[in-house]
């Protein structure tokens, strides 16, 4: 058997990592002996043999301190909120004046409310009467100035033609005259002068009176001037006037004809005394 001799430079290590395998194989090696010898002293009532052992290791080395991991730095603690601040306790009577105060300002808003809604629809509804107003008093004026229209415009045809009639068949008014008939309805100027002549003759009365009373007559003639009605428009006051003047008319019978030949149906005739 060959036995190598083991230097002392063998032994050390020559780098770090063969010092932490020869430190890691010698505390093997003491283990394994710890283990055996109390085992031996255990188990075993004879004394053992004698062994004998050879041990081999390297060089005893001082194993590093482990490294220490630095202590936190204290925190600093986070100050403590402050107390709430107690609320004011209120009294009920307090309680209830603010309840009512509330309310009386919530009535007076809604009162304001109301009346400003109110004015404005009284002001919406004034200025809509106003408006219909106004386009009523446009559609009268249009309807009055259509209406005015169309009344001269008949005027005009009417005239038109009166006028073509008229240059039709003669007329027989006076040169002056502004008629648009052929004839004259009315009786002339002269005419009532005329039937006075005729039955102031027949009037008797014999009584005397200061005053000269009016009285009027209507008096309904034929177309060929016989009389055949009499009528006391208005009295003189004089009773026995006003009877003379009817029995005249009565006496007189037939009225004379007018200028152009004819006898009104009805004219009114007045009376005096002195005439």
């Amino acid at each position: 058997m060959h036995v190598s001799t083991l230097t002392r430079d063998a032994l050390i290590p020559r780098n770090p990592d063969g010092i932490g395998r020869g430190l890691g194989l010698a505390l093997l090696v003491h283990a394994l002996l710890v283990v055996a010898i109390a085992f031996g002293v255990s188990w075993r009532s004879s004394n053992p043999a004698g062994v004998e052992a050879e041990l081999w290791a390297a060089v005893p080395q001082i194993a590093a301190p482990r490294p220490v991991e630095p202590e936190p730095a204290p925190q600093p603690k986070p100050a403590p909120p402050p107390p709430p601040k107690p609320e004011p306790v209120q009294k009920p009577q307090q309680d209830a004046q603010i309840a009512i105060e509330k309310a009386k300002k919530e009535e007076e808003r809604k009162r304001k409310e109301e009346e400003e809604a109110r004015r404005e629809e009284l002001q919406r509804q004034k200025e809509e009467q106003l408006r219909q107003q106004k386009e009523e008093a446009e559609r009268k004026k249009k309807e009055a100035e259509a209406k005015r229209k169309e009344q001269e415009r008949l005027e005009a045809l009417r005239e038109a033609q009166m006028k073509r009639i008229l240059s039709q068949a003669g007329a027989t008014g006076d040169p002056s005259s502004t008629g648009t008939a052929q004839r004259t309805a009315g009786p002339s100027a002269s005419y009532a002068g005329r039937i006075k002549a005729r039955i102031l003759p027949n009037i008797v009365f014999s009584d005397s009176i200061d005053a000269n009373p009016l009285a009027t007559v209507e008096v309904r003639a034929a177309p060929d001037g016989t009389i055949i009605g009499r009528k006391l428009l208005k009295s003189s006051g004089v009773p026995a006037w006003d009877e003379a003047v009817l029995r005249a008319i009565d006496k007189t019978e037939v009225l004379p004809r007018d200028t152009d030949g004819r006898v009104p149906s009805t004219i009114e005739i007045s009376f005096r005394p002195r005439e």
